[in-house]
């Protein structure tokens, strides 16, 4: 075999390989479509949440209205960020969508890229955790009326506020590099 041959079958197989290598990002789309039967499951949780808000109204408290409706926002903000990622994730990782004469695409997509993408989920985590700790502090201000605060409401408490502060600075960490990456002479 010739030295010209051989480079032409190394060329050949590489061209191969990098070929394979590309299409592997094809992986990623069942993952995707499993995302989006999940936000399914999750948007019926949100009918059933609505449902379960409306049988107890009229003997609810406005704790338990107001937690009602905070589970609605967090699960409306648990299902944008599911949208991010299959969106975000499929026109950045596997395959540019094309919305044809469609007026609704979404003008973020525009300028998606990765470093944009953990930014947003970073917000969107930071702010399910701020619905959480929110959350817990209206159920232990409704409790205290009847329950004594324990050691294991103030720990539970306490960890959630620390999760949530490691969202907060992650998400000002990613948005801070984002900006670094996009005007590198601004610092």
């Amino acid at each position: 075999m010739s030295s010209s041959s051989k480079r032409g079958f190394w060329s050949k197989l590489e061209i191969a390989l990098e070929s394979f290598i590309f299409a592997s990002r094809w992986i990623q789309a069942p993952i995707y479509l499993a995302l989006i039967f999940a936000a399914f499951a999750y948007a019926w949780k949100s009918v059933l949440e609505l449902f379960h808000l409306f049988a107890n109204f009229s003997t609810a408290t406005e704790s338990t209205i107001m937690l009602g409706i905070l589970s609605l926002v967090d699960i409306s903000m648990v299902a944008n960020l599911v949208n991010m990622v299959v969106v975000g994730g499929y026109a950045t990782f596997v395959s540019r969508i094309e919305f044809g004469d469609n007026s609704d695409r979404p003008n973020w997509l525009d300028h998606i890229n990765v470093n944009t993408l953990k930014t947003k989920l970073a917000g969107s985590l930071a702010s399910i955790s701020a619905i959480h700790l929110l959350k817990s502090f209206i159920d232990i201000t409704a409790a205290s009326s009847t329950v004594a605060f324990t050691a294991q409401h103030e720990k539970i408490i306490f960890w959630q506020a620390i999760i949530h502060a490691i969202f907060l600075f992650s998400m000002m960490l990613f948005a801070w590099s984002e900006k670094i990456q996009r005007h590198p002479s601004d610092h």
